[in-house]
């Protein structure tokens, strides 16, 4: 479900309602009524989400189940130590 989701990312992010607001430009009471379920963002918040925790809209949306890490500008060494950082934690 998008409203947890959304909550789910934001406490492991370990930011409140009115930090995320403020980072993606909306109030608070915006992020409430979505973790709470009362109102859907719109698609470029929905958009913004994705980019501000680094996930995918279909990750959000509950249509991809794995989360991805972009590597994107690392060299190889350091995908290589970020990749024995996760095997290390999956232990």
């Amino acid at each position: 479900m998008l409203s947890e989701k959304i909550k789910t990312l934001r406490t492991s992010h370990g930011i409140n309602q009115i930090e995320l607001a403020k980072n993606i430009g909306v109030t608070k009471q915006c992020v409430s009524n979505w973790e709470n379920d009362n109102i859907q963002p719109s698609i470029d918040m929905l958009v913004k989400l994705a980019l501000f925790f680094n996930v995918s809209t279909d990750y959000l949306l509950g249509l991809e189940t794995e989360r991805k890490l972009s590597v994107q500008g690392l060299t190889e060494q350091q995908i290589a130590h970020i990749s024995m950082l996760v095997d290390d934690l999956k232990a």
